[in-house]
């Protein structure tokens, strides 16, 4: 039997449906003009347009044979807010002679309900699910043709009337066999409905570690074009992975193209690469495989794969180690020349006991061959020092235990590691009348955040007056 698989808002308007035998329906509106369903064509068509929705969010995913899924958390305020996306979402699609329904809700199944069955509200508020899917039809719940039928036939129509029906009272509706398993799937939809039980959603690609996007005020028709707002997305992204010492090993480029249509490129790297230069020239080389056709609208810049990528000292020229070595050095000679010897320095290592003071400034044209070196300390030292040593409140074991917790800068920390300590005493050989009680006592720790801190504590409780205390003070950052 012919059934009708899909019908306009004409068709519907006259009393057709989805599922009615098509007799029937030609009986009803004998001018009816049908063409065979193409499900396969269907389903292609509705995966481009999930693609085309990766504008708005990278967790995308088809929901049967005619909806889609958008997992819009952290994405709604780069439109304004929920009502904004929706209003974009809503023009362009129409635009495109494509009609829509949108609902938003804080589980998957107050946004189905709200697409397919509300007429008024499409934006429920977060804990509001229960008030919204109230007076919704009890089809909301995605429910089995067979279990929607059970559950009108004994007078439950509306969502809100299971909200109070006891769940053993709901199984005996049911009966036994097959359909006691529906009374199952009822309760197990309107618990993830309601937030009681977790419904997951898998996007259909995976979602990236970093993101960067670019709407576009004119659409893009050149290339050169293009390699302009892409240079912008590559420095975005490229912060972004700095920030945490991270490189990306595989990036996309998806180009939203003002038809509707979407194109993407993507390059791998053989390590973990946040140069934006480097992946600059990667793309550059496949960039022709997009055609702007009648504008690029918006590009999105996704970033997979990601390891770690300590930072590394950037190289001044093209060439060997020998070549940038002279390039600094002629560096050096022209701002020597410009600014004055002086006035041009780098920093040396000092051979002085206390921290602060194992650092010295020179001229950076002077040959520094024989001066001292960092890399005989016999343990880790931060490379980052304080301009001067900050004092802290510190809760520690007595009489010379490491610290437990500290206050600094008006944030406290936990201790969960901590090495030490490192005693050094005064420079007495420097220091005429150096007083010994102030020797310091360093340590290394971490705190439960992971931050890696350098503190020493002043003063020995066994060698200071009596209405004295030792006092705590934070000296350098490592990491």
């Amino acid at each position: 039997m012919l059934e009708l698989s899909a019908v306009n808002s004409a068709a519907a308007r006259v009393g057709l449906r989805v599922g009615q035998p098509l007799a029937d329906a030609k009986a009803i509106f004998p001018a009816l003009i049908t063409k065979p369903a193409e499900a396969h064509a269907d389903a292609t068509a509705l995966q481009s347009l999930a693609d085309w929705c990766g504008r708005y969010t990278p967790w995308v995913t088809v929901d049967g044979a005619d909806g889609i899924w958008l997992d819009i958390t952290g994405c709604a305020h780069l439109f304004g807010d929920e009502a904004g996306l929706i209003t974009d979402i809503v023009h362009r699609l129409t635009a495109l002679s494509i009609t829509v329904r949108v609902g938003i809700g804080d589980t998957p199944g107050v946004a189905w309900a709200l697409a397919r069955f509300s007429s008024a509200e499409m934006i429920a508020p977060v804990g509001e699910g229960r008030q919204v899917l109230n007076e919704l039809p009890i089809e909301g719940l995605r429910l089995p043709k067979e279990a929607a039928l059970v559950l009108r036939r004994v007078g439950l129509r509306r969502i809100g009337q299971l909200y109070g029906l006891p769940r053993a009272a709901l199984t005996r509706r049911f009966g036994a066999g097959v359909k006691a398993g529906l009374s199952d799937t009822v309760l197990d939809r309107l618990d993830q409905a309601l937030g009681r039980k977790a419904e997951p959603i898998s996007p259909a690609q995976p979602a990236p570690d970093y993101r960067s996007h670019l709407r576009l005020a004119e659409p893009l028709i050149s290339r050169d074009g293009i390699e302009s707002a892409l240079k912008r997305l590559f420095d975005s992204v490229c912060l972004q992975l700095g920030q945490g010492h991270q490189g990306a090993r595989s990036l996309r480029l998806v180009a939203f193209r003002a038809d509707g249509t979407v194109a993407s490129l993507d390059i791998a790297t053989g390590r973990g690469v946040r140069d934006p230069a480097a992946l600059m020239r990667l793309f550059a080389e496949k960039l022709d495989g997009i055609d702007p056709g009648f504008g690029v609208d918006m590009l999105v810049l996704n970033a997979y794969r990601i390891e770690g990528a300590p930072p590394e000292q950037v190289s001044i020229g093209a060439g060997s180690a020998v070549e940038d070595r002279e390039a600094l050095g002629s560096l050096v000679d022209r701002l020597s020349a410009r600014l004055g010897a002086a006035r041009v320095y780098r920093l040396a290592a000092a051979e002085r006991h206390i921290p602060e003071r194992a650092e010295r400034c020179i001229p950076a044209q002077r040959n520094a061959a024989a001066s001292a070196s960092w890399d005989t300390r016999p343990v880790p030292r931060p490379a980052r020092l304080l301009l001067r040593p900050e004092s802290i409140e510190v809760m520690a074991e007595v009489p010379e235990g490491p610290p437990i917790r500290f206050v600094w800068r008006h944030a406290a920390h936990r201790v969960v590691r901590a090495a030490g300590p490192e005693r050094i005493a005064p420079e007495w050989w420097l220091e005429e009348g150096a007083d010994y009680a102030r020797v310091r006592d360093y340590y290394r720790v971490e705190s439960e955040t992971g931050q890696g801190f350098w503190l020493y504590r002043e003063g020995l409780y066994q060698a200071m007056e009596p209405h004295e205390r030792p006092r705590w003070f934070m000296h350098g950052l490592f990491g």
